[in-house]
């Protein structure tokens, strides 16, 4: 098992709602079990696909710029600091409103599957 992950290693990659992900610690590539953590960036101006994930549950930590978080029939401001739990089965999307881009933390239990994705909306 990897037990550090050093980020100047980490290739970012684009998941199929549109973010660009770096995988922080992931099983298939670190080893461990039962979650996944990977840092999210969405340019200013752009938002992610509205989507869901049947059996995850997510955890989005706003580290960088400011967005708005559509949550189920919700949509509210998010900034640094910010926590967004997102229940399995929610759709979601997040936009970032601001001059910058938006950074975040992912935290999902089960780890992340592109398999566990569903697209709400077309690209």
């Amino acid at each position: 098992m990897t037990l550090l992950q050093p980020y100047a290693q980490l290739s970012a990659y684009r998941t199929k709602d549109g973010s660009e992900i770096r995988e922080l610690m992931h099983p298939a590539v670190h080893g461990n079990q039962q979650q996944s953590l990977a840092e999210a960036r969405v340019p200013a101006g752009a938002r992610t696909l509205l989507h869901r994930h049947l059996r995850t549950e997510e955890l989005y930590h706003i580290t960088a710029g400011t967005g708005h978080m559509t949550l189920g029939q919700e949509r509210f401001p998010v900034q640094p600091g910010d926590t967004v739990c997102i229940p399995p089965g929610t759709p979601h999307c997040i936009a970032a409103t601001g001059p910058g881009e938006l950074r975040l933390l992912c935290c999902c239990a089960p780890a992340y599957s592109h398999a566990d994705t569903e697209l709400l909306e077309a690209e």
